[in-house]
Formats: structure tokens, C-alpha cells, sequence
């Protein structure tokens, strides 16, 4: 436009704010620059349509109030598009036009199971595979089942190890002498008697449930999760109860992995074992986290016969073999890691969780 001229027509003004418009909108509609760049370029003091407010003293003064209205028209036209257009931009700024809908998304953060979790799912996927079915047992449940029936009668010094927590209940002593007292499991070796009281032979079973003990320090915490097999039927040997755990090891830890018993002594397993596994880091040669190559993995042996006498079964016709490890203790095994304090997996610190 040229500045010199003293008027401008009415209608010649109103068309070049109509250019303007279009040309605003096709340029916001192109979504070739930021939202905020074209804010500024479109509506700012040197947009041209900041230079027509500017010359609208030209146009006739009877004329200037429609073209005011005209101007405003514009103005707000371009305000609402580059609104609409700011909705459909990403936080970056970049319009919607710049978005790349051919690249992949971003995923929301999935949680997934807790290690103890996912232990206890492959163990009986594993042992179910082989014919042992899981059971569930009570895990408050009567003195006689945790520690009577297993050979351990009251006052036995072998049950000083289990730090156990007894429940108080209200009522005189019952006359049953297998409800005298309730206790919180302090192993899953309870369920031993209980599954062989519903005389249902043979037997195989996994159980696996939480247990409780009086122990809170970097190895021990009060509740923990545990795992017993029981196999019970006529001329099982200690080469069945071997082969079982060669089995396991190899399914759980890998086929490079290697199981061996050691003499132990249980009470309620005649004989009985400790089960070792070669190290998952060096494979059996030694090395810092096992020293000698091989690391503890819990205890086994076979069936006392006072226990088969108790749970209903006549330990001159059966025989059977038992199991109990610690569910945390054998899947942090699996991933070669060495706590330094077992608590952590119940910290629920989510930088440790998400590594398992």
C-alpha cells in the first residue's frame, strides 16, 4: 500500500484485511512454524495487520466504524485459529502437522509380578509337571501339626531354633491333645500329617505358603515364603528323592547347574540332607560369592516313621521323601544375586523390584 496516498477506499481497505485473513489462516493451517512464532508474526506490532490498524485514518470517517468492525473480525478469526491449533500440538510446541504418526509410540511404565511371586508360579509349573499337585494348609494352625506330629513332642530342644510365635486363644484347654496350642506356621512342614490324614496314597504334594518366625535382621525376616514337597508311597528310596531335586535344579537354575545331599539332621527326616547347588557365577570352579563352588539351597531327606505313624500310615508298607526351601532364598539364587539384606525385597523400593 502506498503510504502517501491522503484516502482509501473503503472497499479496497476491507479487501486487503480479507487478504490478510487468508493468508493468516493458510499459514497456521500449514503448521509449517510453532504456534507461538506465527502468534507474534500474524498479531504483532509489525504483522501487516498491525500496519492496516494503523492507516484506518485513511479510510473516509464515515466509513472507519466498518471498518473497525471488519478489522476486529479478522483479528479475532486469527486469535481463534491459532488457539484450535495450539490444542493440537505436543508440549515440544511442534503442531500437529510436524507429529511423525508413522513412528512408534511411547509405551505407559507396566509393572509386573514381585520376584517372590514369580518364584512361587514357576516352582509349582515345574513340580506340576511331574505329578505333584499344590495344596494349601492352614498357616495358623495347631502346635501338634507343626511341631508334635514331626517328632518334635513340647519342651524338645530342636524346637528352639524356630523362634516360634505362639497365639493365645480363650477357652480352657481343649481335651483333644492335638488342640493345645496355635501357632503361626514357622515352616510349611506342617502340612506333612495333614495331607496324609486324608488317606489318599499316593502322595504327591507341593505347598507353599508364608511363614513366621521371631528373627528381623539383614538374613531373617518375620514372615517369609516357603515351599515342601511331600512324596509318599510304597518303595520310594533316597535315588527317587535324588532325582527329584536333579530334576528341579536343572528346570529352575539351568541344565548347567548341579544338585548334591550332604548329611544332615532334621527331626523329622530319617536320614537327612542338605541340598547344595554348583554356583550359577562359576558354575562349581569357586569364586568370590561361593567360595568353594557350591551354595546351600535348603533341606530334604526321607520321612521319619513317626511321622508316617502319625499322619495315619503304616511306615512299614510306605516310605516317602520330603522337602522345604525358602521361596526368596532360591529365586535370588536364580539370578545370582547376593543380598546384602534379605529385607530389601519387602522395601518395596521399586529401583530395586524393577530389576527382577
Amino acid at each position: 500500500m502506498d503510504k502517501t496516498e491522503e484516502t482509501i477506499a473503503t472497499p479496497n481497505f476491507i479487501g486487503l484485511l480479507l487478504e490478510v485473513e487468508q493468508d493468516a489462516l493458510a499459514a497456521i493451517a500449514s503448521g509449517e512454524k510453532p504456534v507461538d512464532q506465527l502468534r507474534i508474526e500474524l498479531l504483532g506490532g509489525k504483522s501487516e495487520l498491525a500496519k492496516l490498524t494503523k492507516q484506518i485514518r485513511l479510510v473516509p470517517p464515515v466509513d472507519r466504524a466498518q471498518v473497525g468492525t471488519v478489522l476486529n473480525q479478522v483479528k479475532e478469526k486469527i486469535k481463534d485459529a491459532l488457539v484450535k491449533n495450539q490444542k493440537t500440538s505436543v508440549n515440544t510446541g511442534k503442531s500437529a502437522e510436524e507429529i511423525d504418526v508413522t513412528a512408534p509410540g511411547i509405551l505407559p511404565p507396566v509393572g509386573h509380578l514381585h520376584i517372590v511371586t514369580q518364584g512361587i508360579n514357576e516352582i509349582t509349573r515345574i513340580f506340576e509337571r511331574i505329578g505333584f499337585t499344590r495344596v494349601r494348609h492352614p498357616e495358623v494352625d495347631w502346635d501338634w501339626y507343626a511341631f508334635e506330629s514331626l517328632n518334635m513332642p513340647p519342651n524338645h530342644p530342636a524346637r528352639d531354633e524356630w523362634e516360634t510365635f505362639f497365639i493365645d486363644f480363650p477357652g480352657s484347654p481343649s481335651k483333644d491333645h492335638k488342640k493345645k496350642r496355635i501357632v503361626l506356621i514357622p515352616h510349611t512342614s506342617n502340612g506333612q500329617v495333614r495331607e496324609m490324614e486324608k488317606g489318599k496314597l499316593p502322595i504327591r504334594m507341593i505347598n507353599i505358603a508364608k511363614c513366621y518366625r521371631r528373627q528381623s535382621d539383614v538374613s531373617h525376616v518375620p514372615m517369609f515364603h516357603q515351599f515342601e514337597g511331600l512324596y509318599v508311597d510304597k518303595n520310594v528310596s533316597i535315588a527317587h528323592l535324588k532325582g527329584v531335586l536333579d530334576y528341579f535344579v536343572k528346570q529352575f537354575f539351568g541344565p548347567q547347574r548341579q544338585a548334591r545331599i550332604r548329611p544332615f539332621h532334621f527331626q523329622f527326616t530319617e536320614p537327612s540332607f542338605e541340598v547344595d547347588i554348583t554356583c550359577g557365577v562359576c558354575l562349581g570352579k569357586g569364586c568370590k560369592l561361593c567360595k568353594e563352588g557350591w551354595l546351600e539351597l535348603g533341606g530334604a531327606g526321607m520321612v521319619h516313621p513317626v511321622v508316617l505313624k502319625n499322619g495315619g500310615i503304616d511306615p512299614d508298607a510306605y516310605t516317602g521323601f520330603a522337602f522345604g526351601w525358602g521361596v526368596e532364598r532360591t529365586a535370588m539364587m536364580k539370578s545370582n544375586t547376593q543380598l546384602d539384606d534379605i529385607r530389601l525385597l519387602y522395601s518395596n523400593d521399586v529401583r530395586f523390584l524393577e530389576q527382577f
